[in-house]
C-alpha cells in the first residue's frame, strides 16, 4: 500500500494529515516527560522536597505508560484503532489536570501514572497504524519518519517549559499539556481508521494475555525488544537526571538547559533520518547494531567524564549527546524489527515492545532515584551499563526478522 490513508483513497493532503496526526499521538510520551524537566528544580524548592522524590515522578510515568501499552494494544486491534486513542486522550487531559493541581510529590507521581496511561494509547496506536499500512523494512522506514517529524516536540519541550516557568510558574506547564490533549482530541476527527473490520481481532483480555505470553517465547521479538529496553535504561535516567545535572550540580540556567537538551534531540532526528535512509537498503538489523556499538562506547566516555570531572559540563554534554543520538538507530528499528514477525498482530507486538522499553526506562529513572548523591555519577554509571547492555543484545540476540507476509 503507498498511501497513508487506507485504500488509497486521500491525496496527498489526506497523506500529509495523518503524517501530522500520527507524529503527534506518538509525540504524546516525549512531551509529557520533556516539556517540565526544567521545572524539577524549582518545583523540588515549592513542594519542600527532594531531588529523589521529583525523579520519582519520571518513574511513576514509565509505569503507566508500559503498563497501560499492554491494554491499548489488544483494544487497537479489537475495536479499531481511533476509539481507543479518543480514550486515552481524555485520561491523559484528566492526568495533566491533576497534576496541574496537586499540592505535594506524591499527588504528582499519583497523577502522572493516570497521565501516562492515556498518553500511551496514541503512542502504541500510532505505531500500529503505520504498520497497518506498510511491511518489513518500509514498516521501519517510516516509523523513522515519524520519529523524526514527531521530535519537534521534545526539541522545543524544554524551551517552551523554561518560559513557562519564567513567565507563570510550573503548575501552568502541565495546564499547557491539558491544552495539547484537548486539541489532539479536536484533531482525532481527521484520522482515518486504517484496521478495517474484518481485519479485527475479537478476543478478550485472557486471549490477550496468552497471546503477550506467546509472543514473549519468541526470541526474534525478544531480541529486537531488549535492544530497545536496555537502551531505555540510560535514556530515562538520563531524562531523569540531567536536569539536576545541569542545573544544580553545573549551575546552568533553564533556559541553557532546554537548549542543551534539544541539541540531543536534533541529535535523534538526525540519526533517524539517516535510518530512515539507509534501512531500505541494508535492513533493521545492521544500523541497529552500529546504534548500539556507539551507545556503548559513548556510555563508557559517559562515566568516565561524570567520574573525573575533565571538561567540567561540556566534558560530561559530549558523550550524554552522543548516547542518546543512538536512539535514531535502535528504536525505530528494534520495533519494526519485531513487528515484522507478526503483521497481523502488529498492535500487540508494537505494545508488548513498547512496554518493554518503557519498562526499562522506570528502572533507569528509578535507579538514578534511588542512588542519586547530588553529582553526575549515578548518571554516568547507569548510562554506560545500559549502552553495554544494548550492544550485547543486538550482538547476542537479534536475527534478521522472517519475511513471511
Amino acid at each position: 500500500m503507498s498511501s497513508w490513508a487506507p485504500g488509497g483513497r486521500h491525496g496527498a493532503g489526506g497523506s500529509a494529515r495523518t503524517l501530522a496526526i500520527l507524529s503527534g499521538l506518538m509525540a504524546f510520551g516525549p512531551i509529557s516527560t520533556d516539556l517540565y524537566l526544567p521545572a524539577l528544580p524549582a518545583m523540588t524548592a515549592a513542594l519542600h522536597t527532594n531531588a529523589g522524590a521529583l525523579e520519582w515522578t519520571v518513574s511513576s510515568y514509565l509505569i503507566g505508560f508500559s503498563l497501560g501499552q499492554l491494554a491499548w494494544g489488544p483494544l487497537g486491534d479489537r475495536y479499531g484503532r481511533r476509539v481507543p486513542v479518543a480514550v486515552g486522550l481524555v485520561l491523559f487531559v484528566l492526568g495533566s489536570t491533576g497534576c496541574a493541581l496537586s499540592n505535594d510529590a506524591g499527588a504528582i507521581v499519583a497523577w502522572r501514572v493516570l497521565q501516562a496511561l492515556g498518553a500511551c494509547a496514541g503512542v502504541v496506536l500510532a505505531r500500529a497504524m503505520v504498520r497497518d499500512l506498510y511491511h518489513g523494512p518500509r514498516a521501519a522506514q517510516m516509523l523513522s519518519t515519524l520519529i523524526t517529524v514527531m521530535a519537534i516536540a521534545p526539541l522545543i519541550g524544554p524551551l517552551i517549559g523554561a518560559q513557562v516557568l519564567r513567565v507563570a510558574g510550573w503548575r501552568w506547564i502541565f495546564g499547557l499539556l491539558v491544552g495539547f490533549g484537548l486539541v489532539a482530541l479536536v484533531a482525532l476527527r481527521a484520522l482515518p481508521e486504517t484496521l478495517a473490520p474484518e481485519r479485527r481481532r475479537r478476543h478478550g483480555l485472557a486471549r490477550a494475555i496468552w497471546t503477550y505470553g506467546r509472543l514473549l517465547g519468541d526470541p526474534r521479538i525478544l531480541g529486537f525488544a531488549a535492544a530497545g529496553a536496555s537502551l531505555y535504561v540510560g535514556i530515562f535516567a538520563y531524562v531523569a537526571g540531567s536536569a539536576f545535572a545541569y542545573i544544580d550540580y553545573y549551575r546552568l540556567g533553564p533556559g541553557a538547559y532546554g537548549l542543551l537538551f534539544g541539541a540531543g534531540i536534533l541529535g535523534i532526528m538526525a540519526t533517524n533520518l539517516v535510518n530512515a535512509r539507509q534501512v531500505m537498503r541494508w535492513g533493521v538489523v545492521a544500523p541497529l547494531r552500529f546504534g548500539a556499538s556507539v551507545a556503548a562506547v559513548s556510555g563508557l566516555w559517559a562515566a568516565w567524564a561524570a567520574w573525573t570531572g575533565v571538561g567540567g559540563l561540556i566534558g560530561l554534554v559530549a558523550p550524554l549527546f552522543v548516547f542518546t543520538a543512538t536512539n535514531g538507530l535502535i528504536v525505530a528499528n528494534s520495533i519494526g524489527g519485531a513487528m515484522a514477525n507478526y503483521p497481523r498482530r502488529a498492535g500487540a507486538v508494537s505494545a508488548l515492545v513498547g512496554s518493554l522499553h518503557y519498562g526499562a526506562g522506570i528502572a533507569g529513572s528509578g535507579l538514578l532515584g534511588l542512588f542519586a548523591d547530588g553529582t553526575p555519577r549515578p548518571l554516568g554509571f547507569i548510562v554506560a551499563a545500559s549502552g553495554l547492555a544494548t550492544a550485547a543484545a543486538a550482538w547476542g540476540l537479534v536475527s534478521e526478522p522472517s519475511r513471511r507476509r
